[in-house]
Order: structure tokens, then C-alpha cells, then sequence
């Protein structure tokens, strides 16, 4: 494995911070941000999850809200108005 020294600019506090966490995980700096780095881009590569069956039946169940009442508020106050003319 080949081996590159670069350098970046970070915020002290959060390199000691950093610096005192990995030291705390038997570890140094260096290993902690590859291992972070890794698991950032290997989490891009992975492919999106499939929504489950499940879930997939229960797309559009229901009545159709409007877009301005994702909540359903104004329905159940046209609701209660309704029942209790």
C-alpha cells in the first residue's frame, strides 16, 4: 500500500478533540480519518435499499391530501366543521 502525506487545514480544537478521542480508542489520528473516509465513500458506493414489499402495498392507502395540509390539520377541521353543523 502506498502511502501520501497531504496536508489540510482544520480548526485545532476539533483536531485535539479528535486527536484525544482516538487516543482514547487505542488508535491515532491517521488511522481514525482513513477509517472514517473509508466507511464515507464505501457508503456512497453502496447501492440504495429496497423498500420492502411491505411498504411498497401501502403507498398511495388512504385519501389524497392536499400539498398545503401534509399534516392533514386543515381536513380534520373540514372534518369537525362537518360533523358538527
Amino acid at each position: 500500500m502506498t502511502m501520501e502525506t497531504t496536508n489540510v487545514i482544520l480548526n485545532k480544537q476539533l483536531v485535539d478533540t479528535a486527536r484525544e478521542y482516538a487516543k482514547q480508542k487505542g488508535i491515532n489520528l491517521t488511522e481514525l480519518i482513513e477509517d472514517y473516509l473509508s466507511r464515507l465513500i464505501q457508503k456512497e458506493k453502496a447501492p440504495a435499499e429496497e423498500i420492502p414489499d411491505i411498504v411498497l402495498s401501502l403507498l398511495g392507502a388512504g385519501e389524497h391530501v392536499d400539498d398545503d395540509d401534509l399534516n392533514g390539520r386543515k381536513a380534520y377541521y373540514e372534518h369537525l366543521k362537518e360533523k358538527y353543523k
